[in-house]
């Protein structure tokens, strides 16, 4: 029996800190104005998708490079 608590507390408190996260990072990408929103690929009416549904399936299109790593040549 306490397993199973443990369990839906555990369950409770992970969907509640998601909700959260959600809830700021909607607020942070709100704050944005429609100009910094287009550097990052987004429109103002994509947020809610992202945040919703939409970030698991998104995909990067490209790797964008890290500066801070050597490139490695093709030989």
């Amino acid at each position: 029996m306490s397993n199973f608590l443990a369990k839906l507390t555990d369950g409770l408190i992970g969907r509640f800190e998601n909700w959260r996260a959600r809830e700021r990072a909607f607020q942070e990408l709100a704050a944005l104005d429609d100009r910094s929103l287009a550097d990052i690929g987004l429109s103002r009416g994509d947020i809610p998708f992202i945040l919703n549904n939409g970030a698991a399936q998104r995909q990067p299109v490209f790797q964008p490079l890290n500066a801070n790593e050597p490139t490695r040549d093709a030989a």
